[in-house]
């Protein structure tokens, strides 16, 4: 009994834990997001200005036009599609900011399959 009382508070308590969310700090800069694929560790790197994102990936430069739908949320949509995929909007959420970095899911827009990240900004 005790043991489902001290659950229960705990997680109350945890449960009221706000995560910080400076997501305007976020809408501009240089960004370095780093990831998995397959057993290689990939780096991409993106410029978001307020119209734009231009994002280089293993050498290789994209464009993408870029809406806020709100301070913490946007949608990203390739100006030039290479592919099929490539036409589809990409749909991001700023989740957690601190410091220099913010977690982020992401996915094609209408899809609820979700990706997570973790973006670093470089420089303003």
């Amino acid at each position: 009994m005790r043991l489902l009382v001290l659950f229960l508070c705990s997680s109350l308590f945890l449960s009221c834990y706000d995560y910080e969310r400076n997501c305007k700090d976020f809408q501009t800069g240089t960004f370095e997001f780093e990831t998995v694929l397959g057993t290689e560790v990939v780096k991409t790197t993106f410029v978001r200005g307020k119209e734009y994102e231009i994002e280089t990936y293993q050498g290789k430069i994209d464009t993408s036009s870029i809406r806020w739908v709100n301070d913490c949320e946007y949608i990203l949509k390739s100006i030039n599609p290479k592919s099929m995929q490539d036409q589809k909007p990409m749909h991001f959420k700023i989740l957690e900011t601190d410091g220099k970095t913010y977690k982020f899911e992401y996915n094609i827009a209408g899809d609820t399959n979700k990706q997570l990240g973790t973006a670093r900004k470089v420089s303003n």
